[in-house]
This record gives structure tokens, C-alpha cells and sequence, in this order.
């Protein structure tokens, strides 16, 4: 595509668009960033390789490897997603697309000796998790979908069954809760040992529903009870990892089950929930960050497009569902299901096939905010966004200020962004990354006047525009 040109004639800039094949003032609209207006802390933006979809990576070339790894987690050549979610193994073998065990035998009751049996690949999820920390990554969320079937009562790792000792869940062969515990602590010292710190820990995912693959039901009441037990056990064990609860399928699943957890607030890090049957449209009632855990369109034609129709699986959508989820719900992350994986479905952000690697623009969609709104930052106040144009802004950690605009109009918009309040910063320089249906997070002309960005928003477009600290 032809650049893009822009000069400035007084205070508003002048935008040459030569992919419009034209150049026309446009009035400008003027965005203030309200850096004293503060809302939640964000954790990061990510992705998973569970159920062996790492593996699916690793057999690619070394070159298809590391390009893959670059486009999730690169911050200057892919998304640089910032935190990776590992699924905790509950099955007694690797076929199909089960995630092997630590523990793949009873080891003949819960107050038996643990026969815990480690491979140094964890469904190649050790490597994936190396490879993301060597690019930035520092939050690795470990989650389980099932104890081992063993210790439910089912029997079985898949077809749902609850966890034998808790409310209304007894077993013949006892209680094993505590083993239970005991057996994810050994998990998250196995990645110790390899020099992989896992931050966050779950035992539970979409607890409401029985699958034919790993699965384990619990209500809130049940959560609670085993949580009391996975506390103390982490302490006593001296790991710092937070516990999460509970992955429920739907935004809504999870805020029914909040009041079953008052018992065990003290031991709760961040609270968890899936998109699949209600998406998050307004914040929880918590004290504690929320993530939104797993997201996708798992039906459906692979799309690559930005913008096409305004349907499923396109960039434009997904921007769109994670500045709901950030803006209007609070949440401080937001995972995708898959990050690449085979097939031709939209469940994942890139699509292998044989050793092709094709990143779709969902992949860009998180780009445009992963990379700028970094683990710490902080999401605070904007106003002044144009009719159809979405907006959010965060100040990071360094001190740069990133605003994300989301055009949905078909016509390009300039736009000046200027910051209030935030007496310790001062804004220095400008610039700014776009992501449409030809432009990759590419960087694009961007302005800088009297400490006041100024950049055109293409129709059916996300930019970012940073400003950045002055030192």
C-alpha cells in the first residue's frame, strides 16, 4: 500500500490518505485523556496451547516455530500477548488431544504415598511457556480441567463428576481434597524446577458443564470448600501463586456463584469467567480483578478479515468484544481460546496448516491493545470520541499514555488527543499503529503539537496512538 503523509498547517493537521486517493482537510475531534480518572489495573491479554495444541506447534519447522511464538508474543513482530493460560493435566494417557496426567494411577487412596510421575514437557505447554517468558511474558496461569478421575465421583477425568469430599460429593474411596491441592502444588514446583514461575492457579473450568472430554462440576459451595483446603496448603508449601475461581462458561455463571465464595475471599487472587453463553457487559461485584479466561468463535469458516461484514470471526468484532470487556465490564484481562492451532475454524487467533502459519486479524485486533496497555497499566478516563468511534485509554507503567480508537464508520476521522490532570506527566512525542483489513499494526503518520497528538482513523479501523513521557 501507498504510505501515508501527514503535515501540519497550524494547529490541525493536514491528512494525505493516498489509499483513499484523495487529500481533504478534515475537522479534527479532540479526545482528552483524564490521567486522575483511574479505573482497573490491567494484568494483560492472552491466549492458550492447552490440549495439546503446543504440540501442534512444536512439529512445525524451527522457523515456523519461532515466527509462530513471535507473532503471539512478540511485542514488536506479533500480538505481544502478555500472558499465557496452561491447561493441568487430568488424563491417564496423550491420546487423542488429552493433556496427560502428573499422577496418571490412583495411588491407591487420598492419604496414600503420591506416585507422581513428571516427562519435562507437559504436553510441550513447558516449552511454549519458555519460549513465551524469552519474549516478555510474565504471567503464566495454570488451570485445571479436571482432578484425575480417580479422586471424583465418576470415576473419570471426562464426563463431568465432582470432586469426592466436598458438599454433597462423598466417595467410598474418602476425601481428596487435600490430595488434590497437594497434586497442583507438585505441578507448579515441577515448572519451578524448569525455571517457570506460575503465577496463577485454577482447579475448575466451566464448572456448570459436562463434557466428553476433561471436566469436573462444582458449585460455588463446593469451590469454596476445596479452596479452603488449596490456601493454606500454597502457603505452607511457601509458593506466592494466586488462586483463581472458577472459569465459569458465561460472565453471568460467574457472578451467580460470587456469594458462594464470601467464605474463602481471603484466599481468592482474581475471579474468572468464560464468554460463551453471556459476555461481560458490566463489572462484578468484587473486590478482586476479573479476568475474562476464554473467549472464540468456535464455528464457522476461517475468516482473516478485519472487517467484512461485521460477522463472526472477524478483527473488527473481536476489537470490539474486548473494549466491551475492558470499558464497560472492568475486566483486567482478556484471554482468547486458542492462540494457533490446525483446522479451519475461528477458534484460534492463527491458523496451522502443514507448515503454513497464517495469522488472522483477531491476532492484530488483541495486537492493538496488548502491545501498548502493558501488565500495570492502568485504564483512566477519555471523552470526546466522534459519533461510531470507541474509545479507551491507559497509562503504563513508564509513564506512556496509550489510546485505542475503534472507527466502525466507513469514513476516515482525525483526531487530537491531548491529556489532563496527571500532574507528573508530560507528554514528549507521538506515535501510532493501525490495524485494518491491509494494515497489520503497522505504524502510520501520526503529529505532535503543543503536546497534543494528531493521527486520521480509517473507516472500519483500530489505531492505537501513544504518547509518549518526557523524560
Amino acid at each position: 500500500m501507498t504510505p501515508w503523509f501527514g503535515l501540519v498547517v497550524g494547529a490541525l493537521p493536514l491528512m494525505v490518505v493516498a489509499d483513499h486517493n484523495l487529500a481533504a482537510r478534515q475537522s479534527s475531534a479532540f479526545i482528552t485523556v483524564n490521567l486522575d480518572q483511574k479505573y482497573q489495573i490491567i494484568d494483560g491479554f492472552g491466549c492458550s496451547e492447552a490440549f495439546q495444541r503446543a504440540v501442534q506447534i512444536s512439529k512445525l519447522t524451527e522457523a515456523q516455530q519461532q515466527y509462530t511464538l513471535d507473532l503471539l508474543f512478540s511485542t514488536t513482530n506479533g500480538a505481544g500477548l502478555s500472558i499465557l493460560r496452561n491447561g493441568i493435566g487430568s488424563s491417564p494417557d496423550m491420546s487423542s488431544d488429552h493433556m496427560v496426567s502428573i499422577q496418571p494411577k490412583s495411588p491407591g487412596g487420598p492419604s496414600s504415598t503420591p506416585q507422581y510421575v513428571w516427562d519435562g514437557s507437559d504436553n510441550k505447554q513447558l516449552w511454549v511457556s519458555q519460549e513465551a517468558i524469552k519474549r516478555g511474558v510474565q504471567t503464566i496461569y495454570a488451570d485445571a480441567w479436571s482432578a484425575p478421575g480417580y479422586m471424583k465421583t465418576n470415576g473419570n477425568d471426562a464426563n463431568g463428576g465432582s470432586l469426592c469430599g466436598g458438599s454433597g460429593a462423598s466417595c467410598s474411596s474418602g476425601d481428596w481434597r487435600q490430595a488434590y491441592a497437594n497434586y497442583l502444588v507438585q505441578y507448579i514446583k515441577f515448572y519451578l524446577e524448569a525455571n517457570v514461575t506460575i503465577t496463577h492457579v485454577g482447579f475448575l473450568n466451566e464448572p456448570e458443564l459436562t463434557t466428553s472430554y476433561a471436566s469436573m462440576r462444582s458449585s460455588g459451595m463446593q469451590a469454596a470448600d476445596f479452596i479452603k483446603i488449596l490456601g493454606p496448603t500454597l502457603q505452607k508449601a511457601n509458593l506466592t501463586v494466586g488462586i483463581t475461581c472458577c472459569d465459569a462458561e458465561g460472565w453471568n455463571s460467574q457472578v451467580g456463584m460470587l456469594g458462594q465464595l464470601a467464605s474463602v475471599d481471603q484466599y481468592i487472587s482474581t475471579i474468572t469467567a468464560h464468554s460463551y453463553t453471556s459476555s461481560p457487559g458490566s463489572p462484578m461485584n468484587t473486590r478482586h480483578r476479573v479476568w475474562q479466561t476464554e473467549a472464540a468463535d468456535l464455528n464457522g469458516n476461517w475468516q482473516g478479515a478485519f472487517y467484512s461484514s461485521g460477522g463472526a470471526g472477524e478483527g473488527m468484532t473481536w476489537a470490539n468484544n474486548i473494549h466491551t470487556a475492558v470499558a464497560n465490564a472492568n475486566a483486567s484481562a482478556y484471554l482468547y481460546w486458542i492462540g494457533a492451532q490446525t483446522g479451519t475454524t475461528n477458534s484460534k487467533l492463527i491458523r496451522i496448516d502443514g507448515n503454513t502459519v497464517t495469522p488472522s486479524k483477531r491476532l492484530w485486533a488483541f495486537a492493538q491493545f496488548s502491545r501498548y496497555a502493558r501488565p500495570g497499566a492502568v485504564r483512566v478516563g477519555v471523552r470526546g470520541a466522534p459519533s461510531g468511534v470507541r474509545t479507551t485509554a491507559f497509562q503504563n507503567v513508564d509513564g506512556s499514555v496509550a489510546v485505542v480508537f475503534i472507527n466502525g464508520g466507513t469514513s476516515a476521522v482525525s483526531v487530537q488527543v491531548k491529556t489532563t490532570a496527571g500532574s507528573s506527566f508530560t507528554a514528549a512525542g507521538t506515535t501510532a499503529f493501525l490495524t485494518d483489513n491491509n494494515h497489520d499494526c503497522d505504524e502510520i503518520a501520526a503529529s505532535f503539537n503543543n503536546a497534543t497528538a494528531s493521527a486520521s482513523l480509517p473507516g472500519r479501523s483500530i489505531v492505537t496512538v501513544i504518547l509518549r513521557q518526557s523524560n
